[in-house]
């Protein structure tokens, strides 16, 4: 097999091992669902994409076609965001606080500019 593929496949595959360490530490440091739901949703989907792509690039190495790895990468890349979303809408449902500060002016009863009393 030619090195050159070995070592971008190993390249990719450690690049994608630190964005699935950086979702796994969001996941367990972040303080409330919603922040929570954010880090494994984005980080995790680019780290599995990534392994997959190494796998894809070892498989063409190898004289396969790697159509196994390419529906997998899709089928994650379709199915992470539709759960996250699905997830965040029950917790919304559910009224679930969030930790994180409202910005001012962002709820449009809160905002200083209504606050009118005369």
């Amino acid at each position: 097999m030619n090195p050159l593929i070995e070592w971008t496949a190993a390249a990719v595959i450690v690049i994608a091992a630190f964005f699935l360490l950086v979702g796994a530490v969001g996941l367990v440091r972040l303080p409330d669902f919603y922040m929570r739901l954010h880090a494994p949703t984005k980080a995790s989907t680019l780290g599995v994409g990534g392994v997959l792509i190494a796998s894809m690039l070892i498989s063409a190495a190898q004289g396969r076609p790697g159509i196994a790895e390419l529906l997998i990468t899709l089928f994650v890349f379709v199915t992470a965001p539709v759960s996250a979303n699905l997830l965040a809408q029950a917790a919304l449902h559910l009224k679930l606080a969030s930790r994180a500060p409202v910005p001012p002016g962002a709820v449009p009863e809160r905002s200083p500019a209504n606050d009118r009393s005369s």
